[in-house]
């Protein structure tokens, strides 16, 4: 590592001899292949853009240029150019982000990671520099041609191609792929474009030729002028860029650090926005990516260096879970169908696929019109399952709202990642689903605890013909069976309170999903201060089953608890459904507050949060004590009620 060891910041690039360029660039894998493998992360895109990093940093001039990428999981090359060389806690708590970080660096602009959104973001700055007077100040913009499936990065092309001398490079790291490999009819014309020399020439020569021509010459020309697009279709599919006013240049070897070089110092001098359009290949310089068909190890856990195998082999994950209920489904029912936004693996469809090559679409990173789709799929006679992460489905809520919902069609979202994700940081965390799916009318919403209730309920999410189900789990690995004692309408009793006869139990705990371990031990800490508690699991969260309400006026106090952001979740739901059932019991939410977390392990972000058993079990001792009873009201007992409760974490972890 002589060289990468040396880079400081962008401006040592400059002092390097092409060969020495070619070194970096072999150190820079050589380090990557080291470091995530020992961490996990994004392997594969890095692999595939360091070339193109390092060309990027030497035409521009960041950070008083800015260089953005869409999405940032390619920036651990930016990184390691711009002075951030300790990975040895990638996207653990206390080291760097998988993604740009403006904490990190003045080299970052984009933290959100959420695809197709960097052209908006590019358009918006280069207007900034256009309007103050910043002519030396320039945008570089780094998309995936998987993001380019996205309806924003259309939306923000036909705007950049409105000032024709507004400068602005965009950059499509044309790798063929997202996660696997890119689908649609984009897709194919970037291959073609892979393939055909450009037409220029012919054009400029007909057009000298014919403005010589009297008379006719100049409508004719403008008459091929106008059929270029069917030309171009022909000779040379660029055009598709060059119709929308924007110069294109390439396509370019993304691994060719001086073709690239030569490529973005002409589109930096042009002085309008130009398409310099790279091929690059996701996985380079590592066997074990380029081998991987599935998606060139896009994301990696912790592995070995040599075989790219994992260290650890992994237990049933929900995920995994969900994709054999699915083909499960399948086999039993023609009318389901799966879409997925090119997230085939990660959302766990590859095997429906596989099964049922025809029943799957692939709609590229387009949320939005995901979700349109299916509503006419509903609307044909399908039941669609729509499997996104649910940080994602953010993206399509109006859809959800004015096309599925109004329109009364049987669509299953499946929610996967929802809650705190941990490690992909604030973007990623699945935390508001819950809250802003909770003002859409008809929609139901299950949340499953289990592995056996994830089958169940995506099973009975697919029943429901007139109106939009949403199946929400956690990432990682499943945990064992939560068996009920008994029901109650709609929801399980995982745990009836022990009381005297006749004595009115202290606490209803209601448990969301994936939580229901930690709220029985809850039940158990509150037991040993002598707090009695019934725990249920409502299962379908949304809405709120009419026998909570009366099974809460039989408690003294309600606490819910979530993996959701307490602003209007199931618990605000929940009081407001007590309030209109006129059931006068204070209650208490737990879940996640209003704010973006930082980038850490799950276990890690809950308890920062306070979102753990002992946490939760002091504070609801001291809510208890307050109401009196049990604990009494006098000095002395409270005082008493107090230390119970003080002493419930040093208990929680002797036991």
């Amino acid at each position: 590592m002589a060289l990468l060891t040396r880079i400081t910041g962008p401006r040592d690039l400059d002092r390097l001899s092409p060969e020495e360029l070619d070194q970096l660039a072999r150190e820079i894998r050589t380090f990557l292949v080291e470091a995530v493998s020992k961490t996990g992360g994004h392997l594969g895109p890095n692999l595939g853009v360091v070339e193109l990093t390092i060309a990027l940093h030497r035409v521009f001039e960041s950070p008083r240029d800015k260089v953005l990428f869409d999405t940032g999981h390619q920036s651990y090359v930016h990184k390691l150019l711009t002075g951030r060389q300790d990975f040895s806690r990638l996207r653990a708590r206390g080291g760097i982000s998988g993604y740009p970080s403006r904490a990190e660096s003045e080299h970052d602009v984009i933290e959100n990671s959420h695809a197709s959104t960097v052209l908006g973001w590019a358009d918006g700055l280069a207007k900034a520099n256009q309007v103050l007077g910043r002519e030396d100040h320039h945008v570089a913009a780094v998309i995936g041609d998987g993001a380019l499936t996205g309806g924003m990065a259309w939306e923000a092309l036909n705007n950049i191609a409105a000032a024709k001398d507004r400068p602005l490079v965009i950059v499509v790291n044309d790798n063929e792929r997202s996660y696997a490999p890119t689908i649609g009819g984009l897709a194919d014309h970037l291959a073609t474009l892979r393939t055909t020399d450009g037409y220029e020439r012919f054009l400029a020569r007909s057009k000298d030729l014919l403005n010589r021509t009297p008379v006719v010459g100049r409508p004719l020309y403008e008459t091929l002028h106008g059929a270029k697009k069917g030309i171009k279709d022909v000779i040379a599919p660029q055009g598709m860029f060059e119709d929308l006013g924007l110069k294109y240049l390439g396509p370019i070897d993304g691994h060719d650090i001086a073709a690239l070089e030569s490529a973005l110092t002409r589109a930096k001098r042009f002085g309008g926005p130009v398409i310099v359009h790279c091929l690059t290949e996701k996985g380079r310089g590592y066997q074990p990516a380029v081998q991987h068909e599935a998606d060139r190890f896009h994301a990696v856990g912790v592995i070995h260096p040599d075989t790219g195998l994992p260290v650890a082999a992994s237990g049933a994950d929900w995920t995994s879970v969900f994709g054999e209920e699915m083909v499960e489904l399948g086999r039993e029912r023609a009318d389901v169908v799966a879409i997925t936004a090119a997230m085939l693996q990660p959302v766990g469809l590859r095997k429906f696929a596989e099964t049922f090559p025809d029943r799957v679409y692939d709609v590229g990173i387009a949320e939005q019109h995901g979700a349109v789709s299916a509503a006419g799929l509903a609307t044909g006679g399908l039941h669609p399952v729509f499997a996104v992460y649910a940080t994602f489905l953010n993206r399509a809520f109006d859809q959800v709202l004015m096309d599925v919902a109004l329109h009364r069609c049987g669509v299953t979202f499946v929610l996967d990642r929802a809650g705190v994700t941990g490690t992909d940081g604030a973007s990623h965390n699945g935390m508001w689903d819950m809250s802003i799916l909770q003002v859409v009318p008809g929609l139901r919403i299950a949340a499953p605890r289990d592995a056996d209730q994830l089958r169940a309920q995506l099973r009975e999410a697919v029943e429901v013909k007139d109106a939009p189900t949403v199946v929400r789990f956690s990432k990682g690995a499943v945990g064992p069976s939560v068996p009920a004692v008994s029901t109650i309408g709609g929801m399980d009793v995982l745990r009836e309170a022990r009381t005297e006869e006749g004595e009115r139990p202290d606490v209803l705990l209601v448990s969301v999903g994936a939580l229901a371990p930690m709220c029985l031990e809850i039940a158990g800490l509150l037991e040993k201060q002598g707090i009695s508690t019934t725990v249920v699991d409502p299962r379908w969260v949304k809405p709120v089953d009419e026998a909570l309400p009366p099974l809460a006026d039989r408690h003294r106090v309600v606490v819910t608890v979530e993996d959701n952001s307490r602003a209007g979740g199931v618990g605000s739901a929940i009081a407001q459904a007590l309030r209109d059932a006129g059931v006068d019991v204070p209650l208490r939410d737990f879940g996640i507050p209003p704010k973006f977390l930082d980038h850490a392990s799950r276990a890690e972000v809950l308890a920062e949060i306070g979102l753990t058993a002992p946490d939760i079990a002091r504070q609801v001792t001291g809510l208890v004590a307050k109401l009196g009873g049990r604990y009494g009201t006098g000095d002395t007992e409270s005082a008493e009620a107090t230390e119970r409760a003080d002493g419930i974490g040093t208990e929680a972890a002797r036991d």
